[in-house]
């Protein structure tokens, strides 16, 4: 049972025809467009500001002249620049390039009697330079032959020109003309870190070669010391294979002394091992002295020596050499306050380039014994080898 009255019973339903409730329409609408339009009118003045300001700043950058560095800021920005007036007179110089021209003054004198233009060429005005896209390659007309980059940039309309230059890919070179250090660039200039790069690079280079003449000169000494015979300070037994080696690869003929030294055990046995050495050393100063620069003169082991005489093919004269040589080793030998008396043999051989080396050892060997078993201090000279 409903309540109500009866006018509201017969009032039509909120509910529509469809049977569904129809709500009231929100207020809100109305409401809405009012909010909106507020806010419209709260954002304008920030729009409005935003505008204005913008306008404002190109009315500004159209209608003011561009803000001036100061010379200061001019020599910290670009310390090798130069000002120019329309003249083509040069009014104000940066530091480093100051200094480069120390003995001269910049300022005062004409740009182009100081600077020669590689590019572009023919030009002999300010308003030439500037028409050239600015970018120059130049050098100094007279004295130092630096060589520069530049880069030339209008001061206004018949104001003249900045000029800002630097020394490319000379400024290694440039540094070290001028002794110029990283407080004469920039701090922003590529050229400072090259420095750094080039300082390292340097000295990682002489290092490096030092260490390669340290290792050159210890392989040297190691090689040396392989074929050398450190009581007498001759070459050794390889030194002479080597020798051998390369007259037999030559194909070249040679002569060979196969000297063996008589009565040596004697002076082992009689006055000790320290006076066998210093006979040694002497035997080997005698055959240096006796031969020449391009002879081989080798200790093969023991009290045995093997000389090498290179073009020499005439076996009388070695024989006369052998035997020069004996007379000299049977004279007394000094060692302290006694005499080494010792004697030797000499077997020779000689090889025209056909045969081998093996062979020509193997003559001189028997040549040897054949001095050996005529009475010693003898010298003896093998059959002919091919």
């Amino acid at each position: 049972m409903t309540s109500g009255t009866p006018e509201e019973a017969r009032r039509p339903s909120e509910a529509g025809q469809d049977g569904r409730e129809r709500r009231p329409a929100p207020m809100g609408g109305g409401a809405t467009a009012r909010g909106a339009a507020t806010q419209a009118g709260r954002d304008a003045p920030l729009r409005g500001s935003a505008e204005q300001g913008a306008r404002g700043c190109a009315d500004e950058a159209a209608g003011l002249p561009a803000p001036q560095l100061s010379a200061r800021a001019m020599d910290l920005l670009m310390p090798m620049h130069l000002r120019v007036d329309a003249c083509g007179t040069i009014t104000s110089v940066g530091p480093t390039l100051q200094r480069i021209c120390a003995e001269t003054p910049l300022p005062g004198r004409d740009f182009f009697d100081v600077f020669m233009l590689r590019r572009p060429q023919g030009v002999r005005d300010v308003a030439g330079l500037l028409r050239a896209d600015g970018r120059l390659s130049l050098g100094f007309r007279t004295g130092a032959r630096t060589s520069f980059k530049g880069l030339a940039v209008p001061l206004g309309t018949g104001a003249g020109a900045l000029v800002n230059l630097g020394f490319g890919i000379s400024v290694v070179e440039a540094v070290r003309q001028y002794a110029l250090s990283n407080s004469d660039f920039a701090a922003t200039d590529l050229a400072v870190e090259l420095l750094y790069l080039v300082e390292a690079n340097t000295a990682a280079l002489e290092e490096s070669r030092r260490l390669n003449l340290r290792l050159q000169g210890a392989k040297s000494a190691a090689e040396a010391q392989a074929i050398t015979d450190t009581l007498t300070g001759l070459g050794n037994r390889r030194a002479m294979d080597e020798v051998l080696t390369r007259l037999e690869e030559a194909g070249r003929g040679f002569g060979l002394i196969h000297l063996d030294l008589d009565f040596f055990k004697d002076v082992n046995d009689r006055l000790g091992h320290a006076a066998g050495d210093a006979v040694l050393q002497h035997v080997g100063r005698v055959l240096v002295e006796e031969t020449r620069g391009e002879d081989i003169v080798t200790r093969a082991g023991g009290d045995e020596f093997i000389l090498i005489f290179p073009r020499v093919t005439d076996d009388t004269v070695l024989r006369q050499l052998a035997l020069r040589i004996i007379a000299r080793i049977e004279k007394p030998i000094p060692h302290g306050d006694q005499q080494c008396l010792i004697s030797a043999s000499a077997g020779i051989a000689v090889s025209r380039g056909i045969g081998s080396v093996a062979q020509v050892l193997l003559d001189a060997d028997r040549a040897l014994y054949a001095s050996k078993a005529r009475g010693r201090a003898q010298a003896t000279v093998a059959s002919a080898t091919p």
